[in-house]
């Protein structure tokens, strides 16, 4: 009878909670696809062609590619051939933005992708593994009549891989090469309203600098930011997440003190994770509205790589205090094999992200993928980490069939044990498989909203109704994870209720301080969990 009533009491308890979350999980998703803009938008820049033929040139002044102080302009390079002006005195210029918008604060972060418009010329052909040297300075200004003031300078050289689809006759000159797009540039933050982009490509034949890359006819960029729309909406989920998350942790973590025993390793991982969930959700953010903090982005990185090590190692952990014939458990140094490949994983994540956007911090032309030294370095760290990556999921899988094996022989001899062991049991049993179905849930829709925003236009039109995929897909993505550590904490905090004198005697074999809870534990006033006990206890059976 009491059995019966407690097991549906938490039953009910699950439904009543697993629907509260699906309605806030619809809630997260049409936030982000009916309210939210587009995440980014993406902007096409052509550079003006600038004369500058003073001395000691980025030293003096910036030229601008249009306005009242415009620079003196050429058409192509036919008509600086023509002037016999030098390539050494012609300056590629970028306004960003275009004439008459503003940069905001809002848009969060800059990047700039490059790509040459090389044509084919029998007395200037594009060398093979040629590569461009450019001079390249930043600038911002805050108003039409300031002036600028540099934000980064730097010599920066970049691997021209074109190709050419025509025979290379006389016939084909002024075709242009199909080449891949260069990175160019990178900032953490939109802190002014206007910057200026000036490049110079030096060339000296003593050296060999810019010697043998075709003639190039233009510069383009794709200049790529966050929407203003999407920012406001991110903040928002932050700002509304973040106090969820701490009170339910708070909630969470006096149910473990009220108990006289110490929490055992699942109740601290579960805190953990929590805590490494309000990491992310804190928005600070909003400070990079008011002060320009470039290395947002870097921090950021830092925060999710946080929250999924924790998240990886979370997984580990809740599979092994499930094997209830284990005798070494309830210790961290227990896990260390599954837990290793995450740390050494995080660890080459973190050192590829610091020679990277660390970089990028002073020098923000920089990228490690330009160089042959670079490149091979970044594969190790991603190939390293990839490597860890499936040594934890050949543990876990390996894991997770250790228990559901472990199960399958409990559920054949629960008749025959006690009923405060069989319900204890058919506790852990239920919980397990709902909780793994919830993780297995969530790791799936990730996976497919994933590949939905890449394979689709960006949104979805129905009748009026315009829904972008992208942002549904960062924001329901988003809230779930939050939802299934809110759960965690719900479902597996210490329970502190008493079911009367008759369910603590008798037929049920237990103590009359025990009490019975949602957790995978059961809990004495007077000691430690009793789980522990008997699945030692089984086990030398």
């Amino acid at each position: 009878m009491a059995g019966a009533i407690i097991e549906n009491m938490s039953t009910r308890k699950l439904c009543i909670v697993g629907g509260i979350l699906l309605v806030f999980q619809v809630i997260a998703f049409l936030v982000g696809g009916l309210i939210a803009p587009s995440p980014t938008t993406a902007v096409p820049y052509t550079s003006v062609k600038c004369i500058d033929v003073r001395k000691n040139h980025h030293k003096t002044k910036w030229l601008m590619p249009w306005g009242p102080n415009h620079c003196k302009k050429l058409k192509d390079f036919d008509e600086a051939v023509s002037r016999q002006i030098e390539a050494n005195d012609i300056v590629f210029a970028v306004h960003v933005p275009l004439p008459s918008k503003e940069m905001s604060p809002w848009f969060q972060f800059m990047l700039f992708i490059m790509q040459l418009d090389i044509a084919f010329k029998m007395d200037n052909d594009l060398k093979e593994n040629a590569e461009i040297t450019l001079d390249v300075s930043l600038a911002f200004r805050d108003n039409m009549f300031d002036d600028w003031q540099e934000i980064a300078h730097a010599i920066e050289i970049r691997k021209l891989k074109c190709t050419f689809g025509s025979p290379k006759t006389v016939e084909s000159e002024g075709r242009h090469y199909d080449c891949d797009f260069l990175p160019f540039m990178e900032i953490g933050s939109v802190a002014h309203k206007y910057y200026l982009i000036n490049i110079r490509l030096p060339v000296n034949d003593r050296k060999g600098i810019n010697v043998g890359i075709g003639e190039i006819k233009d510069i383009r960029f794709v200049g790529i930011h966050q929407n203003g729309g999407f920012t406001k909406v991110w903040f928002a989920m932050k700002t509304f997440l973040t106090p969820s998350i701490l009170i339910i942790m708070v909630w969470y973590w006096r149910r473990i003190t009220l108990m006289t025993r110490a929490p055992v390793l699942l109740e601290k991982v579960i805190f953990a994770l929590g805590i490494s969930m309000t990491f992310i959700n804190i928005p600070v953010e909003w400070f990079s509205i008011g002060f320009d903090w470039t290395w947002m982005l870097l921090f950021g990185d830092i925060r999710q790589g946080i929250f999924y090590a924790m998240l990886l190692s979370f997984w580990i952990i809740f599979c092994g205090e499930h094997m209830m014939d284990q005798n070494e458990r309830n210790r961290l140094s227990g896990y260390w094999k599954q837990v290793g490949p995450i740390a050494v994983g995080s660890f080459c994540l973190f050192i590829f992200d610091m020679c990277e956007r660390g970089v990028q911090l002073k020098n923000p032309f920089y990228s490690i993928w330009t160089t042959e030294v670079g490149t091979e370095l970044a594969m190790a760290f991603i190939i390293v980490a990839g490597i860890c990556l499936c040594l934890y999921f050949l543990f876990l899988c390996f894991m997770v069939f250790q228990v559901f094996r472990n199960i399958s022989g409990k559920q054949s001899s629960l008749p025959a044990m006690s009923k405060a062991r069989r319900l204890h049991y058919e506790g852990l049993i239920f919980r397990f498989k709902f909780l793994m179905l919830i993780t297995l849930a969530c790791a799936a829709m990730t996976v497919i909203f994933f590949i939905v925003s890449q394979v689709t236009e960006g949104h979805w039109k129905w009748g009026d109704i315009t829904i972008q995929a992208n942002s549904a897909f960062f924001t329901g993505i988003y809230g779930m994870w939050n939802l299934y550590v809110f759960a965690l904490m719900f479902l597996y905090a210490p329970s502190h209720k008493n079911y009367g004198e008759d369910q603590s005697n008798g037929d049920l074999g237990v103590n009359s301080g025990e009490e019975l809870q949602l957790t995978t534990t059961i809990t004495h006033v007077d000691g430690p969990t009793e789980v522990y006990k008997l699945a030692r206890k089984e086990a030398q059976e």
